[in-house]
């Protein structure tokens, strides 16, 4: 399994970061949806939080300690945290039905948290 670099040459080849990519785009097809005057509250929030997530992962990447790495996963993971609370919200609040997307979030958040045991079992 690739956690890095250790067999990626670029952030982009990580399967998590591939992955958490394609949740953000879900994410912008999703909040079109949204009613206007969430544009600047759910919206903006959700979408700052899914983007968080690739990002934390392509910042990581390069970093050169195990420890380094593994805190920009926990990032990711905890602003994956936060967008499952969003889209909970907004199939609360009937702007959607957000079940398919969770999943998607909940398959990527098991993907990091792999990724992060198998650098810690690399690192003793």
């Amino acid at each position: 399994m690739e956690t890095g670099s250790e067999k990626s040459r670029n952030f982009t080849d990580v399967k998590a970061w591939q992955k958490a990519h394609s949740f953000v785009l879900d994410v912008y097809k999703l909040t079109k949806l949204f009613p206007k005057e969430e544009l600047f509250v759910l919206t903006s929030q959700l979408r700052r939080a899914a983007i968080s997530v690739p990002a934390n992962i392509a910042e990581g990447f390069k970093r050169k300690s195990i420890t380094e790495k593994a805190r920009f996963y926990n990032i990711a993971q905890a602003s994956l945290d936060e967008c499952t609370y969003y889209l909970i919200l907004s199939k609360d609040l009937g702007y959607h039905d957000t079940i398919e997307i969770i999943k998607k979030a909940d398959d990527l958040g098991k993907l990091l948290n792999k990724y992060s045991s198998q650098m810690m079992e690399n690192d003793k």
